[in-house]
């Protein structure tokens, strides 16, 4: 079915009854004795249809000839059972009944359009309270006239029953109140209702429950309310919050009259019943059935609908009827959602909250996340990894079980076509018996064919990839060592899936796209994500390092051929230093020169590209992926693949050949630790006397014991490496970088030193023991603190890293590379000295960027406008040195609608070239940052929980800018221009004052900053108007209104970077840049000019502006609008896509309002696609749409209008 947008709307009563396909009048399921749906029932056949194929309930009608007759005798249409998934009943309702959800989740629909407080509301609703529905103004008229009249009679005699005149009066005027304060919509107690209705009876009528306020609603005329509403908002009478509540009126009325809605649809007279086969019941052992909570909820309310219409047909008194509709309004609120009836839900017999119609939809295991976004697929299966060494780059080992199963119908359709089995059964048979030729067949069809192996979990795009499958026997998938890295595999029991993808298509983008041959560079950051590692780093390091004392050290040599003869004839060692005569800038060159190097390092040169120059250096973890980034850099992926794959099998062999192993006796501890401890021991108790003595605080005595162990673990530390064989086991495989790190070799043989303690403080007493020696009772438990702490930390913040990447994915992830170029003349400037603080190099930041402006060496050209920066000319403009501000292209100034161009992207940093067409930056950018944060939450386990700098710094406050929330450890901003002229220290305060010239008299500001933080500035500087006053995090909000969006911008990437620099974890500015822009990319509209926005409402800038553009072309007003800083959850769910936002959070709210707004979802971005079943409108399958105009133009007027708005 073709169609461009979907829209929800409120359903009126005949929408229900047009879908029904018949009313359910019982509340049984099922006829236990039958098996069969009893009639008219919750599974009726009558009206959901037939229960098995083109077969009647009684079977007067069988098979498909019949297909579309409605048998006479059961009334059950001769069709396919499938129906019974989409054909919908209804339960005509007794009495009318309210939704809850328009009821009851904040701010009620209800309640705005009414004008009554929700509790109010309630109570009519549930038949605690009258409703005023309508008023006889003849009959008030009358009454009147008839109280004034009997006040003057009443006035004759007063004095006869011993009344005054004024008693009389003020008696007279408390009832003409009460009858003129009669409105439409008032509430009344039951004790006001009766004490009015016996008096005023003839003026008024009040009912109780949904049918008054459905009385109520219907009288509403929608368009004369709105113009009533727009006159009191024009007026501003009020105050701020009245005036946000009209505001919500008008935007709900104004919806409802644009989409023809009535508002008393929103309470229901039928209520749909939704097929049955979404609400199954399923037959166990032992005679009992399993069924769906829909199933126990529907009967409830049939079963009470029933009883109030037998009820009202006998003419039942009202306090029963009361009581029997309140029951049922209370049956339908818990089969629409049970879960916001707190306290009031109703349960099974096992006492658990049944699972109502909106619980379906919501929360990790609801329709939205579990069966629309996240689906269980076929032709897929997983197992264990094993490394398999031999392998090329983009193959892998497939078990030979799990590929028959997989490529089953392809093999199926080969043995058809050769003619070993005519039909698709007796095939089977012969794939179950696998002889020979089923495996030659499978051989055959695997050709050409790539398979998808994925491990959970997928953290960014590369834990996906394509490999060619060779058939092995083993029941473990073998994978290639090199793409460990990209899927954070490794070979203790991680599994992996396999996915084969069908179609051609599907197979052509895995091979062209997903192979993984291809996806050689990490798409965060550029750098190469495939590299030797582990053994295949030690075996090269072992294979280039020299041994001055090896045999035939010093020899010389002819060519490289003489020496590898010498080698085997075992006159030298592979180590040995030797003489060679060989070009050193080719391998095939003709200036051959003396070149002192090894063997070794002869073999690894013949395994490298020819072009590049002899690699003469001892090879480590570090100059390995370096010359794998260049490899990468300089040769197609094909050729790329072939010489990481000869690194690996150079790396395995040699660390084969050179046997080094790893045992207890090669970690030698230290001769000079004793001393060194026993020393540190006395400087303890000195310490400790003197603060026995009185000399030092606590806090003191504590911080010099914990300087005293800090200094020894130092020394010791130092001692370690000295202490061990520079030629041995452990040397090479740390100081290769293949595994392990100093500190671990310093805690296994020198000391664990100072551990910290649950709360994150540091335990004073150390664990001076090391882990060869053994721990100590008391040591062992002291150590147990940490490495407890690291356990919990790392489940914990795992946990917050997934969700932040799921906000990530969801606030981005429609944005794509929508045009080439949007011609704006806008940039970012990018200085030299804006990393320095968290060692982000200069070269890095400017690499894959397009520039704004020309870069000029003096008056040399190094780059043009619109050029990209590749490495070469990043690294020559970091040489220079004259250069130290460049102006690029940006994602956050692009002016494309609804994504960026590929200019202000720059270069795809996982491919190495510009950015495609259709590429969903989005969500790379989210993975990237999500990727390193899930990385950056586990960092804590890997040193054990030895005392030094967590993360706690990290993760959450990468989320506190995410979300723009005030930060912990604010930093005080400078609000006006203006000298510190005072420093004034109060308890746990300083009081600065900033004295601002200007004016009459000078502004005196005062700044009360708790004495925690500590001053930046300093009596007599001048302060900046945004500048900080004390060390801290800015507050963003506070930052946009002292110095504007730029500035934001800038902070924003500054705190990120800061946080993923200071642990390694480099990710491209670029990517923070697309969130930071989504946080920018909501706008409020001050005022709606010629169009159907409403004042207040926060809408996407593309859509703003997209429509002050069609309104400029039909020579309209233009709407103007205020830009505002959003965190990220408050974007994801105020985007316009209704589908998207329900799928994240909020769902019944979104859809509440999606519905009495009348909302459209134009199917834009990923997720609304994903859900809808289509493909996502990105990468081969980009349709390019929306309408981009020349920008360079409308800049100025869009930037206006905003203006306008932010003034």
């Amino acid at each position: 079915m073709e169609f461009k947008s979907i829209r929800l709307k409120v359903a009126s009563p005949e929408d229900v009854l047009r879908w029904s396909y018949g009313e359910v009048t019982k509340s049984e399921t099922i006829n236990y004795r039958t098996q069969r749906p009893e009639k008219d029932g919750l599974f009726s056949e009558r009206i959901f249809g037939p229960t098995k194929d083109w077969e009647c309930y009684c079977g007067k009608y069988r098979r498909i000839r019949y297909k579309g007759v409605v048998c006479d005798k059961c009334g059950v249409e001769v069709t396919r059972a499938i129906v019974r998934r989409e054909r919908m009943g209804h339960i005509a309702l007794a009495t009318s009944v309210a939704h809850i959800w328009y009821l009851r989740n904040a701010p009620s629909k209800l309640s705005l359009l009414l004008g009554v407080s929700l509790p109010k509301l309630e109570k009519v609703v549930y038949y605690a309270a009258f409703m005023v529905t309508n008023i006889d103004e003849e009959a008030r008229a009358q009454t009147l006239e008839q109280i004034e009249a009997e006040f003057k009679s009443r006035k004759k005699g007063a004095k006869d029953e011993g009344i005054t005149v004024d008693d009389l009066k003020t008696a007279m005027s408390d009832v003409k109140k009460q009858v003129e304060g009669l409105h439409v919509g008032q509430v009344l107690t039951e004790n006001e209702y009766h004490s009015l209705a016996t008096r005023f009876g003839n003026v008024f009528e009040a009912h109780m429950g949904a049918d008054a306020i459905r009385r109520i609603l219907a009288q509403i005329d929608l368009k004369k309310f709105v113009s009533e509403l727009k006159k009191e908002i024009e007026k501003g009478v009020g105050g701020v919050a009245k005036e946000a509540r009209q505001m919500k009126r008008l935007k709900i009325a104004t919806s409802m009259l644009k989409h023809n809605m009535r508002p008393e649809w929103m309470i229901l007279t039928a209520l749909p019943v939704v097929p049955p086969d979404i609400r199954p019941m399923v037959a166990l052992d032992g005679g009992r059935y399993a069924t769906s909570d829909l199933n126990d909820l529907y009967r409830r309310v049939i079963n009470r609908n029933n009883r109030l219409k037998k009820l009202m047909d006998l003419k039942a008194p009202e306090v029963i009827l009361i009581n029997e509709k309140r029951m049922l309004q209370e049956a339908v609120d818990a089969l629409i959602d049970n879960s916001a009836r707190s306290g009031n839900q109703q349960m099974n017999a096992q006492r658990r909250p049944l699972r109502s119609l909106a619980d379906m939809l919501k929360g990790k295991q609801g329709r939205f996340r579990q069966n629309l976004l996240g689906k269980r697929v076929d032709y897929s299966g997983r197992s264990v990894i094993v490394v398999g060494p031999q392998l090329k780059l983009t193959q892998c080992g497939l078990p030979k079980k799990m590929a028959l199963e997989l490529f089953r119908p392809f093999v199926i359709a080969k043995i058809i076509e050769r003619g070993l089995a005519h039909n698709v059964k007796n095939s089977n048979r012969l794939i179950e018996a696998a002889g020979s030729e089923i495996w030659e067949i499978l051989e055959e069809v695997i050709q050409n064919r790539r398979v998808l192996l994925n491990r959970a979990p997928t953290l960014h795009r590369l834990g996906i990839q394509a490999f060619e499958p060779l058939l092995i026997e083993n029941l473990a998938i073998q994978l290639h060592p090199m793409v460990c890295t990209a899927f954070n595999a490794d070979f203790d029991g991680d599994q992996m899936a396999v996915h084969l993808p069908l179609s051609d298509e599907a197979q052509e983008e895995a091979r062209t796209i997903m192979l993984s041959g291809v996806n050689l560079l990490k798409p965060a950051t550029g750098d190469p994500i495939v590299y030797p590692t582990q053994d295949m780093i030690l075996g090269i390091y072992y294979l280039t390092r020299i041994e001055e004392q090896g045999k035939g050290a010093g020899r010389a040599f002819s060519s490289e051929e003489e020496a590898y003869y010498a080698y085997h004839a075992e006159l030298i060692d592979i180590n040995s230093p030797i003489i060679v005569m060989l070009d050193p800038t080719s391998r095939h060159g003709k200036n051959a020169q003396k070149v002192e190097t090894s063997l070794g390092r002869i073999i690894f040169n013949e395994a490298m590209p020819s072009a590049f120059n002899f690699i003469n250096e001892a090879m480590n973890k570090r100059s390995l992926i370096k010359l794998a980034a260049r490899i990468i850099e300089k040769f197609e992926a094909s050729e790329a693949a072939e010489y990481l794959d000869a690194m690996k099998n150079l790396g395995f062999k040699y660390v084969t050949e050179s046997g080094i192993t790893w045992g207890i006796d090669d970690l030698i501890i230290p001769a000079e630790k004793g001393v060194l401890i026993q020393e540190a021991q006395e400087a303890v108790k000195a310490v400790h006397s003197k603060y026995q003595e009185g000399f030092l605080t606590a806090s003191e005595r504590r911080a010099r014991v914990i300087t005293i162990w800090t200094d020894v673990r130092k020394q010791i530390s130092a001692l370690v490496p000295a202490a061990l064989d520079p030629k041995g086991s452990i040397f090479s495989i740390i100081d290769s970088g293949s595994r392990g790190s100093w500190t671990q070799v310093v805690q296994v043989t020198g000391m664990k030193g100072l551990v910290q303690n649950a709360r994150g403080e540091t335990i004073e007493l150390p664990i001076t023991s090391s882990f060869r020696e053994g721990l100590n009772v008391l040591e062992f438990f002291i150590a147990t603190h940490g490495a407890r702490k690291g356990t919990t930390d790392t489940a914990l913040k795992t946990a917050a890293a997934g969700y932040l990447t799921r906000r990530l994915v969801d606030v981005s992830q429609d944005i794509v590379v929508r045009e080439e170029n949007c011609r704006t003349k806008e940039g970012i400037d990018m200085n030299r000295d804006d990393g320095k603080e968290y060692d982000h190099k200069f070269s890095d930041r400017l690499f894959s960027r397009a520039v704004a402006d020309d870069v000029k060496d003096g008056r040399k050209t190094i780059v043009k406008a619109g050029d990209i920066i590749d490495r070469v000319t990043a690294q020559l403009i970091e040489a220079t040195g004259e250069i130290n501000t460049v102006r690029v292209r940006s994602p956050i100034t692009c002016k494309t609608l609804y994504g960026v161009c590929a200019s202000c992207y720059g270069f795809d940093l996982g491919r190495n070239r510009p950015i495609a067409k259709g590429e969903a930056v989005g969500v790379i950018a989210a993975q990237s940052i999500g990727e390193p944060g899930t990385q950056l939450t586990m960092r804590t386990f890997h040193i054990g929980g030895v005392a030094g700098a967590d993360i706690t710094n990290g993760l959450p406050r990468v989320v506190e800018i995410f979300e723009v929330r005030p930060p912990k450890g604010r930093s005080y901003l400078a609000h006006e221009d203006g000298t510190v002229t005072d420093i004034e220290s109060r308890d746990l305060l300083r009081i600065v004052k900033v004295t601002t010239l200007g004016g009459s008299k000078p502004l005196v500001t005062e700044y009360l900053i708790p004495k925690s933080s500590s001053l930046t500035v300093k009596v007599g500087d001048e302060v900046k108007k945004g500048e900080r006053l004390c060390e801290g995090h800015v507050d963003l909000r506070e930052l946009m209104e002292l110095k504007g969006r730029n500035e934001v911008e800038r902070e924003i990437v500054r705190g990120v970077q800061q946080v993923y620099m200071s642990e390694g974890a480099a990710i491209n500015n670029k990517h923070v840049e697309i969130i930071a822009r989504q946080m920018f990319s909501r706008v409020k509209i001050k005022d709606q000019g010629d169009s159907e926005m409403i004042v207040g409402e926060i809408i996407e800038k593309s859509r703003f502006l997209e429509i002050n553009r069609q309104l400029k072309k039909e020579g309209k007003q233009p709407a103007k609008a205020k830009q505002l800083l959003l965190g990220i959850t408050k974007v994801a769910l105020s985007t316009q896509s209704f589908l998207s936002a329900a799928s994240f959070q909020e769902t019944a709210r979104v859809l509440i309002n999606a519905a009495v707004e009348g909302k459209e979802d134009l199917l834009r971005g990923l997720k609304e696609n994903v859900i809808i079943g289509r493909a996502i409108p990105v990468g081969s399958n980009y349709l390019g749409q929306g309408g981009f105009v020349d920008v360079a133009a409308e800049e100025e007027a869009a930037d206006e209008e905003l203006a306008a708005g932010a003034a």
